[in-house]
């Protein structure tokens, strides 16, 4: 019979799919306004506004807001923990393979 194994290194706030394409798309860039990681990741506002939200609790990813004219930006950029927290989630991940 094969070995199971806990999956108990995996974080599981990065595990859930929307944050998992969220944080995977901000690690490859410095930062990213709302409306590319909406199209990016294929959710709605209210989705992507929950997880993102979720994420800045746990200190994963800074949100800034300003305006563009009279536009509001949002804008999204992973925290020094957020990137740590992903690479560390890569490893265990691989650690599975």
């Amino acid at each position: 019979m094969p070995e199971i194994r806990a999956f108990d290194k995996l974080d599981p706030l990065i595990h859930a799919p929307v944050r998992l394409a969220i944080v995977t798309v901000l690690a490859a860039v410095e930062e990213a306004d709302f409306s590319y990681l909406k199209e990016a990741t294929k959710t709605t506002d209210g989705n992507l506004s929950t997880h993102l939200t979720k994420l800045e609790q746990a200190g994963y990813v800074r949100i800034t807001k300003s305006f563009l004219g009279k536009k509001p930006l949002t804008r999204c950029a992973l925290t020094v923990a957020g990137r740590a927290a992903y690479h560390d989630y890569l490893q265990a991940l691989k650690s599975y393979l």
